[in-house]
């Protein structure tokens, strides 16, 4: 049973996880972001809000979370492409791009190298799962107590 104070203050938590969870992946405790973390926050605010509301109310307001396996499937082939892509190139596995001494192409503080991608691909993996695997206890737990 929830109250409207609990509606209320999971409403207004959903954006500023998802605000911090940009700013952990965008530029985390390094100059390179934290994908892992950024994706259990955002991931975090959107499971808040499954269980206030429940999951027909979620997925009415935000049809978009229908696509969270394709996310979650996405980041798997981005970061397994990073991871491999090298090797078969004859470098080292993980090896990043642009190699030292080669110009960053930057936006702000932002560098653009392959370690950001990577972590975009990790952030879309832990975003989708969770997501994906808080829709799935929700039907389930529907089914069983419907």
């Amino acid at each position: 049973m929830t109250t409207v104070l609990t509606k209320m203050v999971a409403k207004m938590l959903l954006l500023p996880s998802f605000v911090v969870a940009a700013a952990v992946l965008v530029h985390g405790y390094v100059n390179v972001g934290d994908g892992f973390s950024a994706g259990v926050i955002a991931a975090s605010g959107v499971v808040m809000q499954y269980i206030v509301f429940g999951r027909r109310d979620i997925e009415e307001r935000f049809p978009a979370l229908r696509f969270a396996p394709t996310l979650s499937f996405a980041g798997l082939v981005v970061v397994l492409l990073l991871v491999f892509v090298p090797a078969v190139l004859g470098e080292p596995l993980l090896t990043h791009y642009p190699r030292a001494g080669i110009h960053v192409v930057h936006l702000g503080s932002i560098e653009f190298l392959t370690a950001t991608l990577f972590d975009a691909g990790v952030f879309l993996l832990v975003f989708g799962f969770i997501v994906t695997a808080m829709s799935m206890f929700a039907r389930a737990a529907e089914r069983s107590h419907p």
